[in-house]
């Protein structure tokens, strides 16, 4: 019996190589002689840079940068490949997690750490560079990123704009001499989970805005702003094709990256899969188990747990799915994984639920290990 353990992060709560832990204790009080095995994974958002790193015996490096609210932050990066190829989370930057939920303010928050980090790595000879987005605190379109390479975003008076998406209104036009030459010969890839533009209701401002601290208020400013950044770009023709798939990913931070560096947008859960030879490694499993803190409408829009399934079921190798919360259509988890459990025990708040996340995950775990192990033996 051999079964793989290949889930997301639970959000802010377990990190994929604790849940790995807690499903390896879990599956191995029901199947003590069984080969388990973990293959911590990734989409693009936290967890990407060491999850390939130590896939692909990959060397990681800190670099210090400004955070989202403007405080110094230790980033890390890896080098692959021989050191010719670096790996980041624009979060490890710019995210959420490095503001405390008092201070967090969407207006504000810039991504120049991510662009800090870019220019570290430039400087390192490195010209081939792989960016996960998702988890930022930002919703400045890669305003602050480009700042920090060089560009200059000029309001009418010829003045630099103020960092944060709240100041995007003022942008009238964008200084290109300055820029970071290096940006010409360098491959920039990023690795998405979402297919959310730019702006519009779908878009950075409007779905994630809230989740950043933005009032109503804010997210109309934000979504305005957007607006006339991407009239700006479209009138200085820095954005080809004009519109694509995930612009909108960290706080628009997608269409950032295309626009003032030229990057080439990829599905971060399928990059990362094919990275670390996912397929090969569950060719002769009898059981792939995934997870994540939240499954909904979008999980099988290309997140990561569809992809695990996907690959699964293209070996014949049936999927579980435990997952902190389940929302959605319930034919469409059906279609995806061959068996789906909440962990969720009925906590009253979140709070109580993401401080018991490994123990309702663990007794979830045990209980569907038993109902998997009587099910092969039928």
């Amino acid at each position: 019996m051999k079964i793989v353990f290949a889930p997301d992060k639970f959000k802010m709560c377990m990190k994929s190589a604790t849940v790995c832990r807690v499903l390896q204790k879990a599956f191995r009080t029901v199947f003590p002689d069984a080969e388990l095995v973990s293959v911590p994974v990734s989409d693009g958002g936290e967890g990407m840079t060491r999850t390939l790193a130590a896939a692909l015996h990959g060397e990681i490096r800190t670099v210090r940068v400004t955070g989202p609210d403007g405080n110094s932050v230790e980033a890390e990066f890896a080098l692959i490949n021989n050191g010719l190829t670096a790996v980041f989370e624009m979060a490890s930057a710019s995210g959420l997690y490095l503001v405390k939920p008092i201070k967090r303010d969407p207006m504000t928050a810039t991504t120049y750490g991510t662009g800090e980090v870019i220019r570290a790595i430039l400087d390192l000879g490195v010209r081939d560079i792989l960016i996960g987005l998702g988890g930022s605190a930002t919703v400045d379109g890669g305003a602050g990123m480009a700042q920090a390479l060089g560009y200059s975003l000029l309001d009418p008076r010829g003045r630099e704009l103020p960092r944060g998406g709240g100041a995007l209104h003022m942008l009238n036009r964008i200084a290109i001499a300055g820029a970071d030459v290096r940006l010409q010969e360098t491959r920039i890839t990023t690795a998405c989970d979402v297919r959310n533009p730019l702006s519009g209701p779908l878009g950075a401002a409007q779905v994630f805005g809230p989740q950043k601290g933005a009032t109503p208020d804010m997210v109309a400013k934000l979504d305005h702003n957007l607006r006339h950044l991407f009239s700006v770009w479209d009138r200085q023709s820095m954005l080809l094709p004009k519109e694509m798939p995930g612009d909108g990913a960290a706080g628009g931070l997608g269409a950032g990256l295309r626009a003032f560096c030229g990057a080439q947008p990829k599905s971060g859960a399928e990059l990362v899969l094919d990275a670390i030879s996912f397929r090969r490694q569950i060719a002769d499993a009898d059981l792939v188990v995934t997870g994540e803190g939240r499954t909904d409408s979008q999980t099988a829009e290309g997140k990561l747990c569809s992809a695990v399934a996907q690959a699964a079921h293209r070996e014949n190798v049936p999927v579980l799915l435990l997952s902190g919360a389940i929302e959605g259509a319930p034919e469409e988890l059906a279609k995806t994984y061959d068996f789906a459990f909440s962990t969720s025990t009925g906590r009253r708040t979140l709070e109580e639920a993401m401080a018991a996340a490994a123990d309702d995950l663990y007794f979830t775990a045990v209980n569907a290990a038993r109902l998997f192990r009587n099910g092969t033996r039928a």
